[in-house]
């Protein structure tokens, strides 16, 4: 983990308040795992400026480039300034932060589905890419509400076949993304990023599969390096010495039913 000022390449809007920025510096090289996070200091001067950093998620990592790609949903306060951020400016950015996908638990030559819903969906890019390098076979499904929200559908289709499915039907397939899942039973590991209602959902019906899953959290968060306590969930065995676990530091990701989902 470090601190560093990256230099902001580029920022754009790809979907209805969903940005793509990308950012330059020797932090990149330090990103070992894909699910893994940042912490960005997003204040503006002058104003007033948020007081604690923002989490946002890794999308991928260009090591030939030193660039980290991070796409978010510009809804508070701090995500509404860093939609700001130009090229040529520089960002004070934390990280790499948390523990991400295990790209192991899927053997070579194997098969991976990869779940993800709405601003959870950044994370499996590069997930998928890891995996393809791997030489594992990846399918994508990707939910969200409207045809307005899609975003990185064309990038995920060039790893491997990406079923759009959205709650109105606009795009892709009416439904939800668990509809798509519940038809596959030919896939070796399953991995998850979302809102919770759906990660409910894909843990059930991964376990009535009988396959794992490994699930990314989205939580609040403080410091984001496991000291305030502020994103901590409980463990599902009660006989865990610790009893809890912090989605910062030691997630985001966890093997399903490690954590309680609530």
């Amino acid at each position: 983990m470090k601190s560093e000022m990256m230099s902001v390449v580029s920022q754009r809007q790809i979907a209805d308040a969903i940005f793509e920025l990308k950012v330059q510096g020797k932090l990149a090289a330090a990103v070992c795992q894909p699910g893994q996070f940042v912490h960005l200091r997003v204040e503006r001067t002058p104003g007033p400026a948020p007081l604690l950093r923002r989490p946002i998620s890794i999308c991928s990592v260009d090591t030939a480039k030193s660039e980290l790609t991070m796409l978010y949903r510009a809804g508070g306060v701090g995500t509404k300034q860093l939609t700001s951020f130009q090229a040529g400016e520089t960002i004070d950015v934390l990280g790499p932060l948390g523990n991400g996908f295990p790209v192991e638990a899927v053997p070579v030559g194997g098969r991976a589905v990869l779940i993800g819903g709405g601003i959870g969906v950044p994370p499996l890019y590069g997930l998928s890419r890891a995996l393809l390098k791997k030489g594992v076979q990846v399918i994508h499904i990707l939910g969200f509400r409207s045809k307005k929200d899609v975003f990185y559908r064309e990038n995920f289709e060039t790893l491997g076949r990406a079923i759009v499915m959205t709650e109105d039907g606009s795009a892709g397939e009416a439904g939800l993304v668990t509809d798509a899942l519940r038809k596959m039973n030919n896939y070796d590991v399953a991995y998850a990023c979302g809102p919770m209602p759906m990660l409910k959902a894909v843990a059930s019906e991964t376990a009535a599969a009988g396959k794992p899953l490994y699930l990314s959290l989205e939580q609040r968060m403080g410091c984001g390096i496991g000291a305030c306590l502020a994103c901590v969930c409980h463990t599902v065995d009660k006989n865990d010495e610790k009893g809890y676990r912090r989605v910062c530091a030691d997630g985001p990701v966890f093997k399903a039913g490690e954590v309680e989902l609530c």
